[in-house]
């Protein structure tokens, strides 16, 4: 036997929204059956693909063929039919496939533990969790995930349109990038080293090489956490830039990047969209205010007493996302000038009032996205600053390297 490869992959099935080409045409797709509706003289076989789900309708008298008594959900088929019109209410058109054969490619051994056809997975978070791999197949569960595609895809595409570089950096560490008690440790042949907690001394060193560059890729936090608003590993999206005149410059990079992501979202997962009831925020500018100058807001428009004059706490980040919705009609709000004791030594302080830093977090609905600011650029300025937050620059060498040369 000879076998050609030609380089050129086959498509397996054709999408919903390409029905209209082949109305009143024979296709085949392959797809798993998600459920089975026998009526008195016809029957619903909805075939779930990769992203949707297709009504196929059976009936005697489409065709020769008799559908077996084998097939069942979850069985894995390649599906021959009719593409077919109707009318929705609102008098457009929906499709759906009139069956004329189906060939059923393999069987489940059993019938699923949990029900995965109904809208939403109905059973306890350990349940949904130990049988992962099957509530998936929901199509509300997989549309989590297919979401986060589209956040990723987003920031990658718009920031390779801007001159960036996709960058890969280790996530096994020698120390910590920002400090503190939530590292993670491991023993690496007989040395401790610690999982990463952030690509950010690379990438800055990254920026001397490249200039602009970004990474999609885990972190790990070791904190105890029973809320929303902390994992112990989770997808940081990061990105660094040089010859910036300002840390506006990087603010200003991020409303753009922002403004690409919803648009995607809103356009090219609109069946994710739908099926999330997702809301989308509109972005045209991001209202910007220093840190000062929301103590002073939470104090006097929400009568709020601050336990922390160096950080918000969740309430006051709730409280500011209430007032940026009512005073400025935006889901965000960039916060600047965060005290100097608050952020990580490689921030620059502001040369005009060093208890503060050319910094920024953003804030979306109540709650912090992002970090951001102005990195020390200059080797003297940080090792000095090192010393002053009671730091060792010897073990910062390595790092402390791309100031230096």
């Amino acid at each position: 036997m000879t076998m050609t490869i030609t380089g050129e992959p086959k498509t397996n099935t054709v999408p919903y929204s390409d029905f209209a080409k082949f109305e009143n045409q024979e296709i085949t797709i392959t797809g798993t059956v998600h459920n089975i509706r026998m009526m008195s003289d016809f029957a619903f076989v909805i075939l779930r693909t990769a992203r949707e789900t297709i009504q196929c309708v059976y009936a005697e008298s489409f065709s020769d063929y008799r559908m077996p008594p084998e097939l069942k959900e979850e069985c894995a088929v390649k599906l021959t039919g009719k593409v077919v019109a109707g009318e929705t209410k609102d008098g457009g058109k929906r499709y759906e496939i009139q069956i004329h054969s189906i060939d059923i490619l393999s069987h489940p051994a059993e019938i699923p533990p949990v029900v995965i056809t109904k809208k939403q997975v109905q059973c306890d978070l350990n349940t949904d969790l130990d049988y992962r791999p099957v509530t998936l197949r929901n199509p509300k569960e997989r549309a989590v995930f297919k979401f986060q595609e589209g956040i990723q895809r987003g920031f990658r595409e718009y920031l390779m349109s801007q001159g960036f570089t996709e960058i890969h950096t280790p996530k096994i560490n020698f120390a910590g990038a920002e400090g503190g008690a939530n590292l993670f440790g491991l023993d690496y042949f007989g040395k401790k080293v610690y999982l990463a907690q952030s690509p950010q001394l690379y990438k800055q060193a990254l920026v001397a090489v490249y200039e602009r560059v970004f990474e999609i890729a885990p972190v790990f936090r070791a904190e105890h956490h029973d809320t929303s608003r902390h994992l112990n590993e989770y997808i940081s999206m990061d990105f660094e830039m040089g010859f910036i005149d300002g840390f506006e410059d990087i603010m200003n990079m991020e409303t753009g990047l922002l403004k690409y992501i919803m648009n995607l979202l809103k356009t090219e997962y609109k069946n994710e969209v739908e099926l999330l009831r997702a809301d989308i925020p509109e972005i045209t500018e991001i209202p910007v205010i220093k840190f000062m100058e929301a103590k002073e807001i939470l104090m006097k428009k929400f009568k709020y007493k601050p336990s922390d004059m160096k950080d918000f706490d969740p309430e006051e980040e709730q409280l500011l996302g209430k007032y940026a919705k009512k005073q400025f009609n935006s889901d965000f709000i960039f916060v600047t000038h965060y005290p100097s004791r608050k952020r990580p030594f490689y921030t620059m302080d502001d040369p005009d009032d060093p208890e503060y830093t050319l910094s920024f977090d953003l804030l979306f609905r109540g709650m912090e996205i992002t970090s951001g600011g102005q990195r020390v650029h200059d080797y003297f300025a940080q090792v000095e600053k090192m010393k002053r937050l009671g730091m060792n620059p010897d073990e910062f060498d390595t790092y402390l390297m791309l100031h230096k040369y």
